[in-house]
């Protein structure tokens, strides 16, 4: 028998794949059984510690913070439990939020007398989940100042690092070949190396000066890249509690405004457009006064933006123009004094 303990006879390696699994399982056990679908997961194992994330979908009506609050101590405790790997932390993101299908069969066998807060509660989360267009986002943060959210940049960085390994393999390959086993070199390298002699930066030819400019702006490239936080589209909110952070898709943002504005009388059409920094409301008039029209679609403009809970809310820009067809309010019809019993408006008393 082996003197060695037991500790140090091997090692044990939890896959990233079983991580995975473990994490969407455990997801689904952290509210009641049938609440929480699991969508996507993701996990990362680095030694022994581990990165897990899912993308979840939750039952409406639901407080997004504590349900994924829920969720994200319940997915990273329960992972570092099975794994014996430390889990810090869990990335939980609410994807959807979805009816229930109790609820919404009660609320359809209810007919037209039911309560139409349950209506209103099943159209406006039929509606969100079919856009899903809203995204939030739960994690732990170091400070209650909201941020845009950082995205990894997972292609652009996967394109560059097998380009790179790929043209660095090549010249490692014939290097080793040539010093190591004696071979003489490729047939490419030479033609190679004298070109790049004669075609360098400084020779003066075109060629030269715009490979080198085509590596400066690649230079560029990635350092933009890596100091930018990407995910445009993404608008932070203001945190509803410490530790917790939320984003807003800024076509969920755009679909809310147009909604809003598309009921006010008088409008034929409405357009939205959302920035970063600024949002542009647009709207054809069909009839009525053009000055009151714009002042009440900046009123509920601004009225949905505030409703969106944004952290840092763009600045808003009305415009109004009258559709062809449009036409102003009639004149204020003039007082018509009352006639005398059994005339006629054509008669002329005797």
């Amino acid at each position: 028998m082996s003197a060695t303990p037991a500790a140090e006879r091997g090692t044990t390696t939890v896959a990233e794949r079983a991580v995975r699994r473990i994490a969407e399982r455990a997801a689904t056990e952290a509210l009641a059984p049938g609440e929480v679908e699991v969508r996507r997961g993701s996990a990362v194992v680095r030694g022994r510690r581990a990165e897990v994330g899912v993308t979840v979908a939750l039952p409406y009506p639901a407080v997004l913070d504590e349900a994924g609050e829920r969720v994200r101590s319940h997915v990273a405790d329960r992972t570092a439990r099975l794994t014996g790997l430390a889990v810090p932390s869990a990335r939980v993101r609410v994807r959807e939020l979805r009816v229930r299908v109790r609820e919404e069969a009660e609320v359809t066998a209810a007919g037209p007398a039911g309560p139409p807060a349950a209506y209103e509660a099943v159209a406006a989360a039929s509606e969100q989940a079919a856009e899903s267009a809203a995204e939030q986002v739960v994690e732990p943060t170091g400070g209650s100042r909201p941020r845009r959210p950082w995205s990894p940049r997972r292609f652009p960085v996967a394109v560059l690092a097998f380009g790179g390994a790929a043209v660095c393999g090549l010249f490692l390959y014939d290097v080793v070949s040539v010093h190591g086993a004696g071979r003489p070199p490729a047939r490419w390298r030479a033609p190679l190396m004298e070109w790049l002699t004669t075609h360098g930066p400084d020779s003066g030819t075109w060629p030269g000066a715009a490979l080198a400019a085509a590596v400066f702006l690649l230079g560029v490239w990635l350092l933009v890249l890596a100091l930018t936080p990407g995910r445009r589209r993404a608008l932070p909110m203001a945190g509803p509690a410490a530790g917790v952070r939320a984003v807003l898709d800024r076509r969920a943002v755009a679909t809310l405004l147009r909604d809003a504005v598309a009921e006010l009388p008088g409008l034929t059409r409405v357009r939205v457009g959302v920035g970063r920094r600024r949002v542009r409301v647009r709207a054809g008039l069909a009839f009525g006064d053009l000055e009151s029209a714009r002042r009440t679609v900046a009123e509920t403009a601004e009225e949905a933006l505030a409703a969106c809970g944004l952290a840092r809310p763009p600045r808003l820009r009305v415009r109004v123009r009258a559709e062809p067809a449009w036409h102003g309010p009639g004149p204020p019809e003039a007082d018509v004094p009352p006639t005398a019993a059994g005339a006629t408006p054509g008669s002329t008393p005797r």
